[in-house]
């Protein structure tokens, strides 16, 4: 692409330019302060890539203990499902959500908030017999729910890192290879017509003193010829 096509389609005069100018500085200005945001999200999302690595690997361990805490509940007391349903009126374990502001990107994250009085309303549950099992599955399953929360929301927040990451990428290539260069060439396109006409009316200038000083000159001239006078033959 050369100069010409890609530059502005301006009149060159000295207003444009200064317009031009202050478009060029806002453009590098905004260009910088959406680097920087790329780079702290971009340092936001290898972090939670890291977190989502090793909650992803906890939630196979805790999940692991939980299948074999439920298996161990159904040899000592056999299939407690429906006595945990008939016991249970109030969910013992909530979620709330809350935002969380990373270079003006809101992630949503999720936290677990256990309730005591859920939990107390299937205590008596294996208390026949297996009721340590039955504890001990249930502080197991507590803790995978736990776990897939925090996996939830930094699922959550990957994903929409990601795509405002891509977004913020786009502008950010658009502003330095296009915009910018753009605002250049037509910066030099100005500065060259501008230098041009100045010297076509320094030359202009030039021309009109050199015919001045001719006429003055030539009128000097006329004016001693004049006053002589014609010699006299006797």
């Amino acid at each position: 692409m050369s100069a010409n096509s890609n530059r502005e389609a301006v009149f060159p005069t000295r207003m444009t330019l200064n317009n031009t100018k202050g478009r060029l500085k806002g453009a590098q200005t905004g260009h910088s302060l959406l680097k920087r945001k790329a780079d702290a999200l971009t340092k936001r999302f290898r972090t939670i890539t890291a977190k989502i690595d090793e909650a992803k690997r906890k939630m196979g361990r805790v999940m692991q203990l939980a299948a074999f805490s439920l298996a161990e509940v159904n040899y000592a007391v056999g299939d407690i499902g429906f006595m945990v349903t008939e016991s249970v009126e109030k969910a013992s374990f909530k979620v709330q959500a809350r935002q969380e502001n990373v270079s003006g990107v809101f992630l949503p994250a999720f936290e677990a908030v256990p309730n005591a009085e859920g939990s107390k309303e299937f205590q008596l549950t294996g208390l026949s017999r297996g009721g340590q099992q039955v504890s001990k599955a249930r502080e197991t399953y507590r803790k995978a729910l736990e776990t897939l929360v925090e996996l939830a929301s930094l699922q959550t927040a990957f994903v929409i890192l990601d795509e405002v990451i891509r977004m913020t990428n786009r502008r950010v290539n658009a502003i330095e290879h296009v915009i910018i260069p753009r605002l250049e060439n037509t910066i030099s396109y100005i500065t060259s017509e501008l230098d041009e006409a100045d010297r076509e009316e320094f030359f202009r200038l030039k021309k009109v003193q050199a015919k001045k000083k001719r006429e003055e000159g030539g009128s000097k001239g006329d004016m001693l010829s004049g006053g002589k006078d014609e010699d006299v033959i006797f």
